[in-house]
C-alpha cells in the first residue's frame, strides 16, 4: 500500500487555510500514487489551541472544515486531525480525535487516549479520553491508528507505565499489520533522538512496520520540526521526512530499505527551530517587518542574523542607542553587523535623554551609576524602540537569553521590552554556539563580539561576571537545576561551589515576577519559561542550601 505522509505547517484557527493545504496535499499524493494520506495531530484546528476550545463557535468551525474536507476530497483517502463531539451525558464534551475520509465517507473516527497534561501539555483540560483502540480494516491493511501520547506509554522505555492502558499494545494484540501515529510534537534540544528511538523500539516490540507523521512550524513558542518517520518491524529507519520544512513523500512500506538516520547538529537544529519560530510568529500574527536594538553584543547579534534569515533583509532594522558608557568597539560591531547583513542602520544617541531623567528625578550622576540609573538607560532605549515599533509597524524583537532571564539580569520595559523574545530559551554558551554556525553560513558577526567580555555597558567598565558568575558555570548550574531537576546538593556534587549555587537558584526564585511579564519566546530546551513553567510569584519556598 502506497502512503503519503503529509507534513503540514498548519496555523491555530485558520480553517480554511488549513483545509486548503489539506486538499493541496492530497492532490499531489494523488499524482503520486497515494492510496492513504497521512495528516498531523488536530490538522484541521491547528495546535495547541488552548482556550479556543472552550467556543462552541471554534469546534463548530472545524466540524464543518471536516465536512467540507468530506465533500471535497479527491484521490487517496485521508487520515486527518480534528476536534470531535461526544454525546455521552457524562465526562467533557471533547475529544482529539483522527477521522479516516474515503469515498466522500467518514469511515472511522479514533479517539485518543492518552491526554498529556504535563510541560506545555494540557490536553486533560479540554478532552475526555478515548476508551477503545479500535483496528481499522482498510484495503489489505489492518491499520492501528493512534495520535500522539497514545504511543509514548512503553514500560519497557520508561522503566514504568504513565498510564494505565497501553493503546498500542493493545492494537498489536488486535492484529494490527501497520501501525499509524499522526503527532504534534513540539521540538526540543534531543527530542529528535529520544522520538526516534522510542518509536523504533516499538516498531521492533510489536513486530510491525510504523508511519509516524509529525506536525511542522511554529506556533506562538513551541516550534514543531517535523521530521516523519518509516520505520520497519525490526526497527529500522526506512524514510526521514525534513527537519523544521513542509515536506510530502509516498511510500511503499514493504518495498523501501533501509537508510542511514539523517544526521544534523544540535546547534543546526535549534538555529532552524529560532528562524521557523520567528518566521511563523511573524505570519501568523501578521507582522512582516521587525526592529532589533543592537548594542554590539552577542545576543542581539544572533537575533539580528535569525531576523535576516527568517524575514529578508529588507524587512529588519537594526538601532543603535549608544550611551556616554557604550565603548567605541560596540558602536563599531553593531554598525559592521549591520553592513554585512544588509539591513537597515540607524543611531539615536540616549545621553540627551538620560541627563533630562537624571534632572527630573534629581538623581545625582556625579557618583557610583546604580541600579536605577542603569535601569534608566534601558528604559530609555526600550521606549525609543517601541515607538520605532509602533510608528512603523514593526515588531520588536527583544534579544535576552535564557541564562539573563534566569536569574534576572534583565530590566523590565527596558531591555525586557518587545513583542518576541527569539533567543529566550537559549543559554549563553549555546547563543556563542550558534552564532558560530551562523557565521559559517553567512558571515556577519565581528571578531570582536565573539571575544570581548559580555556586558550591558550601563556604568563606566561593566562587565556581566562583576555580578555573574561565570557563563560556563551559570549555564552548567542552570541546565542541572531547570531541564534535569536536579537537586541544588547534587548539583554541588557535581563539583560546583555550594556558594555559587546558593546565589543561582536564589535569583531564580526571586525574579519569576519578570519573567511572567516577559515576551513570549521559542522553546528549544526540555524546560523553558512561559507556559510549560507554573510557578507562583507569591511564594515564601526558597531553595536552601
Amino acid at each position: 500500500m502506497k502512503i503519503a505522509l503529509a507534513q503540514i505547517n498548519t496555523t491555530i484557527g485558520d480553517f480554511e487555510g488549513n483545509l486548503r493545504r489539506v486538499l493541496e496535499a492530497l492532490r499531489a499524493a494523488e499524482a503520486k500514487g497515494a492510496e492513504l494520506a497521512v495528516f498531523p495531530e488536530m490538522t484541521l484546528t491547528g495546535y495547541p489551541p488552548k482556550d479556543l476550545l472552550e467556543r462552541p463557535d471554534f469546534v463548530e468551525a472545524n466540524l464543518r472544515a471536516l465536512k467540507d474536507l468530506t465533500q471535497k476530497a479527491r484521490g487517496p483517502a485521508c487520515l486527518v486531525g480534528f476536534v470531535d463531539r461526544r454525546d455521552a451525558p457524562q465526562g467533557k464534551p471533547l475529544a482529539n480525535a483522527a477521522a479516516l475520509i474515503a469515498d466522500r465517507k467518514i469511515l472511522a473516527v479514533k479517539h485518543k487516549i492518552l491526554l498529556p497534561t504535563y510541560d506545555v501539555f494540557d490536553e486533560g483540560r479540554y478532552f475526555e479520553p478515548g476508551h477503545e483502540s479500535p483496528v481499522f480494516g482498510f484495503g489489505d491493511r489492518r491499520l492501528g491508528v493512534s495520535i500522539c501520547e497514545d504511543i509514548w506509554n512503553d514500560r519497557a522505555y520508561w522503566g514504568r507505565s504513565q498510564y494505565p492502558v497501553d493503546p498500542v499494545l493493545e492494537q498489536a494484540r488486535a492484529g494490527a499489520e501497520l501501525l499509524i501515529n499522526i503527532s504534534a510534537s513540539p521540538y526540543s534540544r534531543g527530542k529528535e533522538k529520544l522520538r526516534r528511538d522510542l518509536l523504533r523500539r516499538q516498531a521492533l516490540r510489536y513486530r510491525v512496520p510504523l508511519v509516524y507523521v509529525n506536525l511542522v512550524g511554529g506556533n506562538d513558542d513551541l516550534v514543531f520540526d517535523g521530521q516523519s518517520l518509516v520505520l520497519s518491524a525490526e526497527g529500522k529507519v526506512l524514510k526521514q521526512l525534513k527537519a523544521f520544512a513542509e515536506d510530502l513523500q509516498v511510500v511503499d512500506v514493504a518495498r523501501l530499505k533501509p537508510i542511514p538516520i539523517p544526521k544534523h547538529s544540535e546547534e543546526a537544529l535549534v538555529l532552524d527551530a529560532l528562524v521557523l519560530g520567528l518566521r511563523d510568529y511573524m505570519r501568523k500574527c501578521g507582522f512582516q517587518k521587525a526592529v532589533i536594538g543592537l548594542s554590539g553584543g552577542i545576543d542581539s547579534a544572533l537575533t539580528a542574523w535569525i531576523a535576516v534569515r527568517a524575514l529578508g533583509a529588507k524587512n529588519v532594522l537594526g538601532v543603535s542607542l549608544p550611551s556616554e558608557f557604550s565603548s567605541q568597539g560596540s558602536l563599531n560591531d553593531a554598525r559592521s553587523l549591520a553592513k554585512a547583513l544588509k539591513i537597515e542602520y540607524r543611531v539615536y544617541p540616549i545621553a540627551p535623554l538620560y541627563e533630562r531623567f537624571k534632572g527630573t528625578l534629581k538623581f545625582d550622576g556625579r557618583g557610583k551609576v546604580d541600579t536605577a540609573l542603569q535601569n534608566i538607560q534601558a528604559r530609555i532605549r526600550g521606549n525609543i524602540l517601541m515607538a520605532l515599533s509602533n510608528r512603523e509597524g514593526r515588531l520588536l524583537l527583544s534579544t535576552g537569553n535564557k541564562s539573563e532571564l534566569s536569574v534576572g539580569y534583565c530590566t523590565l520595559y527596558g531591555d525586557m521590552a518587545g513583542g518576541f523574545a527569539v533567543i529566550s530559551d537559549v543559554p549563553k554558551m549555546l547563543v556563542y554556539r550558534l552564532a558560530r554556525l551562523a557565521n559559517r553560513i553567512q558571515p556577519a558577526i565581528s571578531r570582536a563580539t565573539f571575544t570581548k567580555p559580555p556586558s550591558a555597558e550601563l556604568a563606566p567598565g561593566q562587565k556581566d561576571q562583576d555580578d555573574l558568575p561565570p557563563y560556563e558555570i551559570l549555564d552548567g548550574i542552570l541546565e542541572r537545576y531547570i531541564e534535569r531537576r536536579m537537586s541544588p546538593e547534587a548539583i554541588v556534587a557535581d563539583g560546583f561551589s555550594k556558594k555559587t549555587v546558593a546565589d543561582v537558584l536564589r535569583r531564580l526564585d526571586a525574579n519569576e515576577y519578570k519573567r511572567q511579564q516577559a515576551a513570549p519566546g521559542i522553546r528549544v530546551t526540555g524546560k523553558a519559561f512561559g507556559y510549560g513553567w507554573r510557578m507562583p510569584i507569591s511564594s515564601r519556598y526558597r531553595v536552601k542550601l
